[in-house]
């Protein structure tokens, strides 16, 4: 069967996980993050993504919100940043990310063509509304699933599992997007038509399942779901 459902992982593939450390360095009296914000976003995000790994592994689960303060405690650190009103200044920003520019029009497009829209993350429900709310996006999506709801990380398949739950459909009627090499190669092993948003011209992972489909950025996907359905 076709296409039927469209689904979105939310942190760096919906909204720009950079511009929290971008807009803090640009704010007067922010020299020190100034000179290493590209560095600090990267360790930020590297190691949000390590902890959800390492929690899911051990069973030892907590919220997106915390794993984003560690996130940010160690890449600060790391970076030699001791400010405690810069690192509440940051997380402030985390919740008020922008999306990607072709974000809003994409969505838009795949409502009108008749697909299910949603976004599958492991983000909080808390953290998702606020950002899906400050982007504009909310009236092109039937639905934001958290992980949450299940009490685990991506890449277990129970977090997949919520999307066929949902919408009631088949594995193979999911297209599933991700700008994670690792979540889209998890969703193509789950059974989900996955396609990899590969912004920074990344290697493929080293998994035993690939994407079906490499994009540089998300414009192309109601054309892609068009051509699936």
């Amino acid at each position: 069967m076709g296409i039927t459902t469209c689904i979105f992982d939310a942190y760096g593939t919906l909204f720009d996980v950079t511009a929290a450390a971008r807009q803090a360095a640009d704010e007067p009296g922010r020299e020190a993050l100034a000179a290493c914000w590209r560095k600090l976003a990267t360790d930020w995000r590297l190691k949000q993504l390590q902890y959800t790994w390492l929690r899911a592994v051990a069973g030892a689960h907590a919220d997106f919100w915390q794993v984003t303060q560690d996130g940010l405690d160690w890449a600060m650190e790391a970076n030699g940043l001791h400010d405690a009103e810069l690192r509440e200044r940051l997380l402030a920003l985390y919740w008020e990310l922008s999306a990607y520019p072709e974000v809003p029009a994409m969505l838009a497009a795949l409502k009108s063509a008749g697909f299910n829209t949603a976004i599958l993350s492991n983000g909080s429900p808390e953290m998702l509304a606020g950002a899906v709310q400050s982007a504009g996006v909310g009236a092109e999506l039937d639905d934001v699933l958290s992980v949450e709801s299940v009490g685990v990380f991506k890449p277990d398949a129970r977090v997949y599992a919520m999307v066929t739950d949902r919408f009631e459909c088949t594995r193979d009627q999911v297209l599933f997007v991700s700008s994670n090499g690792w979540d889209a190669a998890a969703a193509a092993g789950f059974g989900f038509r996955a396609v990899w948003v590969n912004r920074a011209g990344e290697p493929m992972d080293r998994l035993p399942w690939k994407p079906e489909r490499v994009l540089d950025d998300l414009a192309g996907i109601p054309a892609l779901a068009g051509d699936w359905r």
